[in-house]
C-alpha cells in the first residue's frame, strides 16, 4: 500500500491539536506518517505531540529551529517525508476516517497526481472528534476538474483536502510566503502541466472563524493574493485584477456556508 506523508504545521494549537492528530491516526488507510513541525509554540503543543509520539510511532514531531510561519513549518515537514503521497492538515481541522483510503482510490482511478475533496465546515467551538461528526449540510463543494487558468481565477482547493503524488510530481515545497503559500504551491504544480481532480464527497472538516488561524478571515488576504499574482505568477495588472476579484468573490461565497 502507498505510504502517505501527512504534513501538519503547529503553533499554539494545544486546544485543537489532539482531535486533529487523532483524526489522522484513526484513518482506515493506516500506512501513513504524521510529520508535525512545531513553530516554536509557547503553549503545551509540543508536550502533547511528544505524548502522541510515545503512543504511536507514526507521529513524528519536530521543533522548528526558529519561528518561520506556516509555510516554512510545512516545508520542514515535507523535507522529512518518505511517503509516496504528500497530504496536508492544519492543527485545528480534522479528517473523516475514510478520507485517505477514498482519496487514494480516487487518485489511482483517475490517474491524477494532484487531488482534493469537498469538505464540511464546523464552528470554532466544536469540541468533538472526527469519529463523532454528524454531517451538518455546510459543505464546500469540490470542482470536478481544475486547470491552471481556472485556478488563477479562484483557489478551488481546500488545503486540508489536498494530496499530491510524489512519484509523479517530485517533492514540491511551498513558497515561503507568510500567507497563501498553499495556493502558490497548487498554482506552481498546475503551471507545470498537472491539472487537479476533485472528489465530490466531503471527507474533511474545516474549523471556521478560528481567531488564531491564519485562514480565519480570507478577506484580509487581499494583499497577499495580489503579491502572489504579480510577483510569483507574473500576471499583468489586468489579469491580476481579474484573479483578485475571483478570490474576493470566493471568500464571500465560502463565508456564507
Amino acid at each position: 500500500m502507498p505510504l502517505v506523508s501527512v504534513v501538519m504545521p503547529v503553533y499554539n494549537s494545544a486546544a485543537t491539536l489532539g482531535a486533529a492528530v487523532r483524526s489522522v491516526l484513526t484513518q482506515t488507510h493506516s500506512d501513513l506518517e504524521l510529520l508535525v513541525t512545531d513553530d516554536q509554540s509557547s503553549d503545551a503543543s509540543m508536550d502533547l505531540l511528544r505524548e502522541f509520539a510515545k503512543q504511536d510511532e507514526r507521529v513524528l514531531p519536530q521543533s522548528a529551529p526558529e519561528r518561520g510561519g506556516a509555510g516554512r513549518a510545512r516545508n520542514l515537514a515535507i523535507e522529512r517525508a518518505r511517503g509516496d503521497y504528500i497530504a496536508f492538515l492544519d492543527s485545528d481541522d480534522m479528517w473523516l476516517p475514510e478520507k485517505t483510503e477514498k482519496q487514494l482510490a480516487f487518485a489511482a482511478e483517475g490517474d491524477a497526481p494532484l487531488t482534493f475533496t469537498s469538505y464540511f465546515k464546523m464552528d470554532a467551538d466544536y469540541d468533538g472528534e472526527s469519529t463523532d461528526w454528524v454531517p451538518n449540510g455546510r459543505v464546500v463543494r469540490a470542482r470536478k476538474h481544475v486547470d491552471y487558468r481556472a485556478m488563477l481565477v479562484r483557489d478551488h482547493i481546500g488545503a486540508l483536502t489536498a494530496m499530491y503524488d510524489r512519484n509523479v510530481l517530485g517533492t514540491r515545497l511551498m513558497p515561503e510566503m507568510r500567507k497563501r503559500q498553499d495556493y502558490a504551491l497548487w498554482l506552481s504544480i498546475m503551471r507545470d502541466g498537472a491539472d487537479a481532480r476533485g472528489l465530490a464527497e466531503p471527507l474533511a472538516i474545516y474549523r471556521a472563524h478560528q481567531a488564531a488561524s491564519l485562514s480565519s478571515n480570507k478577506l484580509s488576504l487581499v494583499q497577499y493574493n495580489w503579491a502572489l499574482y504579480r510577483r510569483h505568477e507574473r500576471l499583468s495588472v489586468p489579469r491580476a485584477t481579474r484573479a483578485l476579484a475571483g478570490a474576493v468573490w470566493q471568500s464571500l461565497s465560502n463565508s456564507r456556508i
